[in-house]
């Protein structure tokens, strides 16, 4: 959890829903300036060929500004949908999570995303998250089922809040209680 970034996107639950919006204070307001292109439309000359290359950049530079901002809410959108138990339940219910599942779904490559994801920010009732928090890799339990890094780590915090103070657990027996509640954890990743 990060308590002191600006958020790119904000997550709300509204009439049961969770909604996710763009953060207005760090979406740029870009105008083109339209007395100007209308001016240079009206008196378009070889001399000022130049300026009509400056006004097609600008355009460019426009459509760009607003499709990077609407991957950035698309990809938060499909992690808000994947991560949900998250939100309702805190960091133990986070599911496993890849980059390969949000780009399907957004239709983008891997590397778009991590691109989006990187250094973004979440904010949501629960703090505020860069949205690579939401990635995790699958790790198996016993009985089969799948969880995420961040839901074992949730666990070992607690059971480390809940040890005594002057007998502290030791790494092994820490992965000994992971076991017996069917998470195979190494006792060296517990130590980490």
């Amino acid at each position: 959890q990060v308590a002191y970034a600006v958020p790119d996107v904000i997550v709300r639950k509204i009439r049961g829903q969770w909604t996710v919006q763009l953060n207005p204070a760090v979406v740029p307001k870009v105008r083109l300036n339209q007395v100007y292109a209308r001016l240079f439309q009206r008196h378009r000359t070889p001399q000022n060929a130049e300026l009509g290359a400056h006004l097609q950049e600008a355009r460019w530079t426009m459509r760009n500004v607003e499709q990077r901002f609407s991957t950035i809410l698309d990809v938060a959108e499909a992690i808000v949908r994947r991560q949900r138990n998250f939100l309702e339940y805190g960091p133990m219910a986070m599911k496993p999570l890849g980059l390969r599942e949000i780009a399907e779904e957004v239709g983008i490559h891997e590397s778009t995303v991590s691109r989006v994801t990187n250094n973004k920010y979440m904010a949501t009732p629960v703090g505020v998250f860069e949205l690579k928090h939401f990635f995790s890799r699958a790790m198996v339990s016993a009985n089969g089922s799948a969880c995420s890094g961040t839901a074992i780590r949730a666990l070992i915090k607690d059971i480390i809040e809940a040890e005594n103070p002057q007998q502290p657990l030791s790494d092994a027996e820490i992965t000994r209680q992971l076991a017996q509640q069917g998470l195979a954890v190494a006792r060296r990743t517990v130590t980490k």
